[in-house]
């Protein structure tokens, strides 16, 4: 198998992963409920930036480019480039990143403690060695290396 074979053979099992991870947390007990005020998409605001393994980017890549982009959107300094400003709403919410499942808002519940998705976290970071990442980025230079890369 040639390079560019495995590479992609590696990103489509990472991607299954990841979004496997996602879907066990959803299923975790944890009394979670995004009212998709935004509050946490603006980074300056509340001085939190979601980072991310190149799993995670690399979902979210994908995400971005089945919405019909082929690169990271421009936003405001200190907002999520996720954030569509016309509508409000995240560009992949339905892949968005663990960080914003997880740590960010808290009129969703607020953060939950490490050592409730620490087993995820572990996960995550073992997609990441896989892929050759060298561990977590902020969102916007991780999903635009992984535009990049990918894409």
């Amino acid at each position: 198998m040639n390079r560019k074979a495995s590479q992609v053979e590696r990103a489509d099992f990472a991607t299954v992963e990841v979004r496997q991870i996602y879907a066990e947390l959803a299923q975790r007990p944890i009394e979670r409920q995004c009212l998709r005020r935004t509050e946490c998409c603006h980074f300056k605001l509340t001085r939190l930036t979601p980072y991310l393994t190149k799993g995670e980017a690399l979902v979210a890549a994908r995400a971005l480019r089945a919405s019909g982009r082929k690169g990271l959107p421009e936003s405001p300094e200190g907002t999520c480039p996720m954030l569509d400003r016309a509508s409000g709403n995240c560009l992949i919410y339905a892949d968005r990143p663990f960080g914003c499942r997880t740590h960010f808002c808290a009129a969703a519940g607020g953060p939950l403690a490490r050592r409730e998705v620490l087993d995820f976290i572990r996960r995550l970071e073992v997609i990441d060695a896989q892929l050759g990442g060298d561990g977590p980025r902020k969102l916007p230079a991780a999903i635009k290396a992984a535009l990049g890369e990918y894409f």
